[in-house]
């Protein structure tokens, strides 16, 4: 009897099993479809959108605007070794009487007459229509400022924190406390009482004369916002004598430089003559390169020390959260700094998402604003942009900041100049350098730019806002 063995052969005769073409050997011959190169980095850049933008011919814009006597009301500094705390004797500057002078021994003698002050939350530091027998220093915490209302009822005036002062019309000799001051939270402060100011200045000539000038300068007149008065008489009747005057203007305008962005791209010359299809080298590097360059741009318009817009809000028109999160009503007192024609506000994302969480527990939701076809958050009509350039602290703080715009509005402008050699795009020029000895092409990419706040009150900047707290 004869065994007989069954075998299968393949029907493609190839041994592998296949009845076609595998995907593997068919992309061989196919051409893959591809997308330009992606960057996470790139962002919506509201700000530069949004920002009406003037023309800077020159490359200075200055900005010329009415005398103001206002004298300076800025935030103070203070050193500290351990837990014993100091404020540096010249940073006392910054008190609106003293602003301007300049004898360190007699800031440096008033500094050393400053003693520090523990409080808990709830303790006052100072009682309405009290005296003001102290010059308070906050050198950390935060300080509620309550005043009675008309009907007797307590008004919310506002909170103080570091940095802050309250009782500066000691300097003045006189006055008494408008408000009360009550810790929220534990504060350290320095106090330096009537007493010793009175001695300081008993041996400071200087320090006399200097307060007899503020007090006379003080004393001109001037409108709520500080500018010289502009004389003038309504409701009259008969012929009286009208009363003559003039519009002065500030001696020493602030002038605005254009900023720039520089960086070198350098391409091969071989990558850019033969790896061009179906995109082109050169333009891809180059876009990714500007869109790297705009980013940067809204981040120094944002942060830069000179002409960021945080930097170059007025002192005034800065206020603090009433709690720390930002709640509807912080933003209603940030709408009251910026009043007159408010054209967006900017915040950073997660400050967004905290104030949406404010709303939510107290059963708000705000109405959306479309902008440009894109629909954003409002509040109170004015949309809210998202800007990751505002920077969020190591404690989870960051700013909200609202503006009016244009050049019209007296509000806030971007600053560039178009027209310029080799420009690429309104205020950014690529030019070619040269080719080195190794075939790589250089091209010097610049963007310039800056920004100008026309006014003082065109910003105002919600400031220590907690977006980590959880609800």
């Amino acid at each position: 009897m004869t065994e007989t063995t069954n075998s299968t052969v393949p029907a493609n005769g190839n041994g592998n099993g296949r009845l076609s073409l595998s995907t593997e050997a068919a992309r061989q011959l196919s051409t893959t479809t591809k997308t330009p190169p992606q960057m996470q980095e790139i962002t919506s850049r509201w700000l530069l959108r949004l920002l009406p933008w003037v023309q800077c011919q020159g490359g200075v814009f200055r900005v010329n605007r009415r005398l103001t006597y206002t004298l300076g009301d800025g935030r103070i500094t203070f050193t500290n070794t351990g837990s014993e705390v100091s404020v540096i004797p010249a940073e006392l500057t910054e008190l609106p009487m003293l602003r301007g002078f300049e004898d360190m021994d007699v800031l440096e003698a008033l500094a050393g007459r400053f003693t520090q002050r523990e409080v808990e939350p709830g303790d006052v530091i100072a009682a309405e229509n009290a005296s003001c027998d102290e010059l308070v220093l906050i050198a950390h915490g935060r300080v509620s400022k309550v005043a009675q209302g008309a009907y007797g009822d307590d008004q919310n005036l506002g909170v103080l924190a570091d940095g802050d002062y309250l009782g500066e019309q000691l300097l003045v000799q006189g006055g008494q406390f408008e408000y009360t001051a009550k810790a929220k939270t534990s504060c350290t402060l320095l106090v330096l009482s009537e007493q010793d100011f009175l001695q300081v200045a008993e041996q400071a000539p200087a320090l006399r004369e200097h307060l007899e000038q503020s007090r006379a300068f003080t004393e001109r007149p001037a409108n709520e916002y500080g500018e010289a008065a502009i004389d003038m008489s309504s409701g009259h009747t008969g012929e009286p004598t009208l009363p003559g005057t003039f519009v002065d203007y500030e001696q020493s305008p602030r002038e605005y430089e254009l900023s720039v962005a520089q960086t070198i791209l350098r391409v091969h010359s071989r990558v850019s003559d033969l790896y061009n299809q179906p995109m082109s080298q050169l333009d891809q590097q180059l876009r990714l390169t500007i869109e790297a360059l705009r980013e940067r741009q809204e981040h120094e318009l944002v942060n830069n020390a000179e002409f960021g817009l945080l930097a170059n809000c007025d002192l005034g028109q800065r206020i603090r959260t009433r709690s720390g999160p930002p709640t509807p009503d912080d933003l209603d007192d940030l709408l009251a700094t910026v009043w007159k024609d408010p054209a967006f506000f900017l915040a950073h994302p997660q400050t967004i998402a905290a104030f949406g969480r404010e709303c939510s527990k107290r059963g708000l939701y705000p109405q959306a604003s479309e902008v440009n076809g894109h629909r954003v958050p409002a509040w109170r009509g004015v949309p809210i942009f998202p800007c990751n350039k505002i920077p969020v602290t190591g404690k989870r703080t960051s700013s909200v900041l609202l503006m009016r715009t244009g050049q019209e509005n007296q509000g806030v402008i971007g600053l560039h100049q178009t027209g310029i050699p080799d420009e690429y795009q309104p205020g950014l020029s690529v030019r070619f350098m040269n080719v080195n000895e190794k075939a790589v092409i250089s091209y010097l990419v610049s963007a310039y730019y800056s920004a100008a706040v026309l006014v003082p009150d065109a910003m105002g900047v919600l400031e220590d806002v907690e977006i980590g707290r959880n609800g």
